[in-house]
């Protein structure tokens, strides 16, 4: 009997991942929960009091106090902040009363610097935008290896024989170097594109209309002096740097750039991906046999089979993403300095994005891997064909001795025969008087044997392979 790994869950509002196996037990799931947005929402906050601090706008007691109250995180219950965050319609609205009440425990002086000059998608923006940062490292992690995995399939089976298939038929030989190959090259473009679009996640800071004037006013009544023109672009930088995340060039309450390319990139992550899944789908059908993952999932009716299930979930995923991302894209289309509801449907099809490909990325990792190859079942599909496979090279051969009309009919009327009577090719063609004076048998196989026709599959492989693997992920915010 499977003993269970955890106690079962008594909370009936959980999301557990029960329908999201994918993503289930990754570490980007954790990095994405209602925690970890409650806890970027936290840093958000103290982040702000913290940059106010730093250009004599609050207190240092102040910044201290809130940056503590943020940090006890247990405090703040994200079931009921969501229950309270019906009438605002966002989080933030009983998150600040909940963390106001926290600072004033701690010292009452500085509870009203708690979200002081920011409005509600100011601190949302940026909690999305902390939580994507923290979830891409083990995503960027997961594609890495990913990537180092299929470089070495690529190296050990750069000359491995296999047949190329073209809208779902046999075409001409490949080698399986050369697709792992091709898989590696999808994988390190993922890698490139979050790589590029988590360093460049930009904090958001733009006070009630994107003007940062409540900044200014605050300002201006703490002190005679005056306020200088850019104190918003001073605090947006001082908050960038407490945040750790990229200082924006505007405001972006309905610039949704970062979102739209974030999203992009998911997408392209998880196509990526899909290509590999959907190769190894086809692969490893128990009449083709290829290749097969490491360990094969369990059926419930039926106990020979070991079911491909890594390369089913990534699959899933890659079937999805795109779908949530065209929210993401749509929602650039927002109306005014702060948009009604186009910023809002974001949240969760972001979220979900990103758990997907995580959890694809994941999934890769395991199954490039434990991903185990036949090259016999290669070698004995290419042969399925009775030689066939190469009709292109005999085309060649035959063109330059007897020109290419006459070639193309005698190899069509060959092909036939050979598939019509189950005769290999070569043999047929030797049969023909006039072909076998001009290509003598030993010729005729060498021109057949599909292991013979791989073209520069293997200087593909090699040109392929001195592109680097990337390099470890840095640290999370």
């Amino acid at each position: 009997m499977r003993r269970r790994s955890s106690l079962p869950s008594t909370d009936p509002f959980a999301d557990t991942g029960l329908l999201s196996p994918g993503r289930a037990g990754t570490p980007v799931e954790e990095a994405t929960g209602d925690a970890a947005f409650v806890r970027g929402m936290l840093d958000a906050e103290a982040a702000l009091t913290r940059a106010q601090a730093a250009l004599g706008l609050a207190p240092p007691a102040a910044a201290a106090a809130v940056t503590a109250a943020a940090g006890d995180t247990v405090r703040y219950d994200p079931r009921d902040l969501a229950l309270r965050a019906r009438s605002g319609g966002n989080p933030v609205v009983p998150l600040v009363a909940d963390l106001t009440a926290a600072v004033a425990d701690r010292d009452e002086a500085a509870a009203p610097y708690v979200h002081r000059g920011a409005t509600s998608q100011d601190i949302v923006d940026t909690a999305a935008m902390l939580v994507a940062s923290r979830a891409l490292e083990p995503v960027l992690g997961d594609l890495a290896r990913t990537a180092g995995a299929l470089g070495r399939l690529a190296r050990e089976h750069r000359d491995t024989p296999m047949a190329g298939r073209t809208l779902t038929q046999h075409a001409v030989p490949t080698t399986f170097g050369l697709k792992a190959a091709g898989w590696r090259a999808l994988v390190l473009d993922a890698h490139d594109r979050l790589a590029a679009v988590r360093g460049a996640l930009p904090a958001q800071l733009g006070g009630a209309a994107g003007t940062l004037a409540a900044f200014h006013a605050f300002a201006e009544a703490a002190s005679a002096e005056e306020v200088p023109h850019d104190l918003g672009e001073r605090l947006t930088a001082a908050y960038a740097t407490e945040t750790g995340l990229a200082e924006p060039g505007l405001p972006w309450h309905t610039l949704r750039t970062p979102v739209a390319d974030l999203g992009g990139a998911l997408a392209f992550t998880a196509g990526a991906l899909g290509k590999f899944a959907a190769d190894v789908l086809v692969l490893t059908r128990t009449e083709i046999g290829e290749v097969a993952e490491g360990t094969g999932g369990d059926s419930s009716a039926m106990p020979h089979k070991a079911n491909p299930v890594r390369a089913v979930l990534i699959a899933a995923a890659a079937r999805q993403v795109p779908a949530l991302v065209s929210v993401l894209y749509h929602s650039l289309a927002a109306e005014d300095e702060r948009p009604a509801g186009a910023w809002h449907a974001e949240w969760q099809p972001l979220r979900e994005a990103l758990r997907l490909a995580g959890g694809a990325a994941a999934a890769a990792a395991e199954l490039a891997g434990g991903l185990r190859v036949h090259p016999h079942r290669m070698r004995d599909n290419l042969d399925a064909t009775g030689g066939l496979v190469v009709s292109e090279r005999l085309a060649a051969a035959l063109a330059a001795l007897i020109g290419r009309d006459e070639a193309g009919a005698a190899l069509a009327r060959a092909s036939r025969r050979a598939v019509e009577e189950g005769i290999d090719l070569d043999d047929v063609l030797a049969e023909d008087p006039a072909l076998a004076a001009l290509l003598p048998k030993d010729r005729l196989r060498d021109l057949t044997d599909p292991a013979r026709y791989t073209g520069s599959a293997a200087a593909l492989v090699d040109r392929a392979l001195r592109r680097p693997d990337p390099p470890p992920p840095g640290g999370s915010h």
